[in-house]
């Protein structure tokens, strides 16, 4: 995929990755533009955390190259990145009891001087995340106190916190009721569509996929098989391709997206 220049954010040449002997991602070539939201799906075992992490720089690639914003990835500082790219991870936890306010704070660290302390303008942009995140009357909780759901609220109000140019979620509402989901989802595509974000995120609903995300890529067996516009993406074709399930695919005109209804092969 060719793009040069402030029309790529990431850029994947070869990538490969895997755990001993077993290959986990295998010659990933993809280039990520900025300005929207990229939905990673695929079965379990497919290696879209693995392509999160390496994306965040959090393991290194055994082979090919990753570029972001035109600079090696291993080039960019912890800090640096932390600056521009937040990661809401799969399992939130945090081991000491650190009130709900207290980890929302924690966003603010990377931009903030050595030993320098919040000033106004951090605390203001906190309150407005937590109440955004409606976890307000949770500020004062330990977090090792909150539910599964409460927790996730508290991880996403941290990585907004952050105010990053990049979001990474790796199945950050899989904990979360509908309505919770929802509300997070429109939080960030508020972002997104103001052009102050970009979100790659990992999903295993296709349904929210359709609603959440501009742009759809498949992994299976740790190849990268699809990628491109949702609407193109969310083809019955493909979905029995990467799912081996029967689907169609309709516009609704409630939701105002594209969802699917699908069943096992007969």
């Amino acid at each position: 995929m060719a793009a040069t220049g402030s029309d790529i954010l990431w850029q994947l040449d070869g990538v490969r990755f895997g755990y001993a002997d077993k290959p986990v991602l295998q010659g990933v070539d993809l280039a990520l533009e900025p300005g929207c939201c990229h939905g990673v799906l695929g079965p379990n075992g497919s290696g879209k955390t693995t392509l999160l992490d390496l994306l965040c720089g959090l393991i290194a690639p055994d082979a090919g190259a990753i570029t972001f914003a035109g600079k090696p990835l291993s080039r960019w500082s912890r800090r640096r990145l932390a600056m521009r790219l937040a990661l809401v991870p799969q399992d939130f936890s945090v081991r000491f009891g650190f009130s709900v306010r207290e980890v929302v704070e924690m966003g603010r660290h990377p931009h903030l001087p050595r030993f320098g302390h919040l000033e106004q303008e951090d605390h203001q942009l906190v309150d407005e995340v937590m109440e955004e995140l409606d976890i307000v009357a949770l500020g004062n909780r330990s977090v090792t106190q909150l539910s599964g759901g409460e927790k996730q609220r508290v991880a996403v109000a941290r990585a907004l916190a952050q105010n990053p140019e990049v979001l990474v979620l790796d199945e950050a509402t899989s904990s979360l009721d509908i309505y919770h989901s929802l509300a997070i989802l429109e939080a960030i595509r508020s972002r997104v569509r103001s052009g102050r974000l970009t979100v790659v995120a990992a999903l295993h609903d296709l349904n929210l996929a359709g609603f959440f995300c501009d742009k759809l890529l498949f992994l299976r067996k740790g190849k990268l098989l699809y990628h491109g516009r949702v609407d193109d993406m969310l083809d019955a074709t493909i979905i029995h391709d990467i799912y081996g399930v029967e689907a169609r695919v309709h516009q609704d005109a409630f939701s105002g997206c594209n969802q699917v209804s699908f069943r096992l092969s007969r």
